[in-house]
C-alpha cells in the first residue's frame, strides 16, 4: 500500500504471530531491484489499548516511531477488513493516534490523523543546539527550524528545490552531530500562505515520495517562521501527491489518500 508514493510493506498480526522482523530477513523485500521494492515494511498487531498497534520499520531495518502515511494505510487495511469502525484508535510508539477514513462502497479512500501536538522543546525533538527551542536557526549552511511529530525534522525554506542534489546533501544533515538519534530533512518552497511544495530526505531511507510526519513538521515550521497561518488548511505537495495538513494550538490534522496496490503470500 501507499499514501502520496510512500508505499511499505504491509504484514498482518491478526492471522498468526509475527516474529521479529530481523531475523525472518524481511528487510530484503524493500530492495526495489531484486524484492518487492519499499520504502519499509509495517506490522499490524493486535492491541490491548486500541483497535491495533502499528509497527514500522525503515528499509535498513531502523525502527521508526511514527508514520503519517503508513498509518493512513492501517486504518484503511483494519477499516476494510473489518477490523476497526471508521473512527479508530491505532496504538504506534509515539502513543495512540485517532484516525476517520473516509470511504466509498465501504472500501477506504483517504483518512484524516489526529498527529497530536507538535513537539518544538529541542530536547524532546532531540536536538542538541542552545536555546529552549530551534526555530529558523543557522547550521551548516542552511538556516533550520526544528520540530518532533513523533521522529526528529529539520525543515528547510529554500527558493528552488527541485535541481537539488538530495543524494549529496541529505546524508550530511541526517547523520549531523547534533541530532543524536539521525533526522528528516524537509526542503520546502513556500507557494502562497496555504501551499508549500517539499522534498524530503528521511533518515533510514534517503529520499521518499512523501512524508506524513515531513508534511507536518513543515507546515508548523511555515506557521512558526510566519510563512502560513495556524488553524488553516495547508496544502503540501510532495512529489508523490499532496497531503493536507491543519496546525492547531492543541494538535496537527493530516488528511491524505491510502492506496492498495496489491496483496499476495512470500515465503521468507
Amino acid at each position: 500500500m501507499h499514501g502520496c508514493g510512500n508505499d511499505y510493506i504491509y504484514f498482518s498480526g491478526f492471522r498468526g504471530r509475527l516474529a521479529d522482523p530481523h531475523g525472518m530477513g524481511l528487510f530484503g523485500l524493500c530492495d526495489r531491484h531484486k524484492g518487492i521494492g519499499a520504502d519499509g515494511i509495517v506490522l499490524v498487531l493486535p492491541s490491548e489499548t486500541a483497535h491495533a498497534r502499528m509497527q514500522m520499520f525503515n528499509a535498513d531495518g531502523s525502527e521508526g516511531a511514527m508514520c503519517g502515511n503508513a498509518i493512513r494505510c492501517v486504518a484503511k487495511l483494519l477499516f476494510d477488513e473489518q477490523v476497526a469502525p471508521a473512527d479508530m484508535l491505532i496504538e504506534t510508539a509515539s502513543g495512540i493516534k485517532a484516525i476517520t477514513v473516509f470511504a466509498d462502497d465501504y472500501v477506504a479512500h483517504s483518512a484524516r490523523v489526529d498527529m497530536g501536538q507538535a513537539i518544538l522543546k529541542s530536547a524532546d525533538i532531540p536536538v542538541n543546539l542552545d536555546g529552549d527551542t530551534v526555530i529558523n536557526r543557522e547550521y551548516m549552511g542552511y538556516s533550520i527550524t526544528c520540530v518532533s511529530m513523533g521522529n526528529p525534522h529539520a525543515v528547510i525554506f529554500m527558493d528552488e528545490i527541485d535541481d537539488l542534489d538530495l543524494e549529496k546533501i541529505g546524508p550530511p544533515m541526517e547523520n549531523a552531530t547534533i541530532f543524536p538519534n539521525r533526522v528528516n530533512t524537509e526542503f520546502v518552497h513556500i507557494i502562497s500562505r496555504n501551499h508549500l511544495k517539499m522534498r524530503v530526505w528521511e533518515r533510514g531511507s534517503g529520499e521518499t515520495m512523501a512524508c506524513g510526519t515531513g508534511a507536518c513538521a513543515a507546515a508548523v515550521a511555515a506557521v512558526l517562521n510566519g510563512h502560513c497561518d495556524m488553524d488553516t488548511d495547508i496544502t503540501v505537495d510532495l512529489r508523490g501527491g499532496s497531503l493536507i495538513i491543519k496546525y492547531t494550538k492543541d494538535t496537527v490534522w493530516m488528511t491524505g489518500d491510502c492506496v492498495k496496490v496489491f496483496e499476495g503470500t512470500v515465503e521468507v
